[in-house]
Formats: C-alpha cells, sequence, structure tokens
C-alpha cells in the first residue's frame, strides 16, 4: 500500500497532489498528509516554498533564503520537521485517515529524515501511502520500500483510482 509516482516536469508532483488530495476530500476519504505550494518567481531557485498541511489549513515554510548569489539547499530543515510533526499528530486524529499524502520522497527522506519515519509508522498501521519520488532518488526509494512499492501514473485521476481503492 505504499504507491509512487515519478513527475515529468518540474513542479508537476506539487500540482497533482494537491489536486488529488481535494478530490480525496470531496468524496469524503480521510487524509492526513502535506502537499507543497510554492509561491514567488519560481523560474530558478527564487520561489519561497510551503507545505499545506491537509485537513488543518496550515502552511508551513520550508525554505530559507540563503543569498541571491548561494547555490546551496535552500531547504529548512526544521520547518520540515515542523510539518512532520503536524502530520504525525493527523495520523492520531479521529477518524483515522485512510491515506497518508506526502509531497514527495526527496533527499531528506533518502537520508532517513524528513517524512520517512511517518511513511514507517503509517504502513505499519495499515494506512496506505501516496507520494512522489524524483529520479534521483529511486533507488534509495526502493530500498526503504522493500518491495511494497508499487509505481503509479503520474496523473491525477489514475492516483485517485489508486488510492480510493486501497482506501476502501
Amino acid at each position: 500500500m505504499l504507491g509512487y509516482f515519478v513527475a515529468k516536469e518540474r513542479g508537476q508532483a506539487d500540482v497533482t497532489l494537491a489536486a488529488l488530495a481535494m478530490r480525496l476530500g470531496s468524496v469524503g476519504i480521510p487524509v492526513a498528509g502535506a502537499v507543497q505550494v510554492n509561491s514567488g518567481s519560481c523560474e530558478g531557485r527564487d520561489c519561497d516554498m510551503d507545505l499545506l498541511i491537509l485537513g488543518t489549513g496550515r502552511r508551513i515554510r520550508i525554505s530559507q533564503n540563503l543569498g541571491a548569489h548561494s547555490d546551496g539547499c535552500r531547504l529548512d530543515p526544521g520547518g520540515l520537521e515542523t510539518a512532520v510533526g503536524l502530520v504525525g499528530a493527523a495520523l492520531n486524529a479521529s477518524p483515522a485517515p485512510r491515506l497518508l499524502i506526502v509531497n514527495k520522497f526527496g533527499r531528506q527522506e533518502a537520508e532517513g529524515r524528513g517524512f520517512r519515519p511517518l511513511i514507517g509508522e503509517a504502513l505499519a498501521r495499515g494506512t496506505a501511502v501516496v507520494t512522489a519520488v524524483g529520479a534521483d532518488y529511486l533507488p534509495a526509494f526502493a530500498e526503504f520500500a522493500g518491495g511494497m512499492e508499487e509505481r503509479l501514473a503520474p496523473d491525477e485521476g489514475a492516483l485517485f483510482d489508486w488510492c480510493a481503492g486501497v482506501a476502501a
């Protein structure tokens, strides 16, 4: 019950997962998780990155401004961990969510941080998980998933059908 997809274009996963979360909510499937919302100029590395915590409306900033000439990673690990904590609390809500949506399995998760422990916790509880995985992180994701993963089409309709099926 660990579905994933690989987006074809930058930013596609964010839009697809946000649409998926809205559609699942509209048919009454209880979900927990976070989707990424970018604002500002995203042409280069200038956009601000927030995680929208599903079911709460809270937005947590996960990017930091490193200056105009920086080319380092702009992820704010503290912001990410705050978001993980909020999503973790939502997993314990009543009614219990039947699905966890994680914006992506990226560098933090590949290194054992970020949403990785929460994904494992959800799976141990029998809660289905859906996420996006960047091509660079597919080997780490496959190692983490241990054969439990199912590759899905990067299409909101196909993702919805999978999610509705596993959440039933």
